[in-house]
């Protein structure tokens, strides 16, 4: 399994890398969005701002694209809720529970696993 998995890692790492970054701009574009939601006068421009994030994250997914193979790429948004709930703890406050904890371990060993079957 170990050859099979640097394989992939081999044949996808660029595109791995920059979906990473777009998993993390599509992330904190929500927070930007969800932040805009807080009714403060600059409430338009966090909107905006969210949208910009938001872009950069689909531009970079297209990019990412042309580095990998689709079947080992696309699963990686999923590291987006992991974004999500660190950008959830450390900006928002919010707490986070043992399950949330487990959720996200499953999440990061289905996307290695996914890794692992592109050879």
């Amino acid at each position: 399994m170990n050859n099979r998995f640097a394989a992939s890692l081999k044949k996808n790492k660029y595109g791995m890398l920059i979906m990473i970054l777009s998993a993390a701009f599509t992330a904190f574009g929500q927070y930007f969005w969800k932040s805009s939601q807080a009714g403060s006068g600059s409430s338009l421009l966090l909107m905006f701002i969210g949208f910009v994030f938001y872009g950069f994250g689909a531009l970079t997914m297209i990019l990412a694209f042309r580095y990998g193979s689709l079947s080992v790429l696309h699963p990686m948004l999923s590291l987006g809720y992991i974004f999500g709930m660190i950008i959830s703890v450390v900006l928002l406050g919010e707490a986070i529970d043992v399950f949330k904890i487990i959720g996200l371990l499953f999440i990061l060993f289905g996307v290695t696993m996914v890794g692992v079957g592109d050879e």
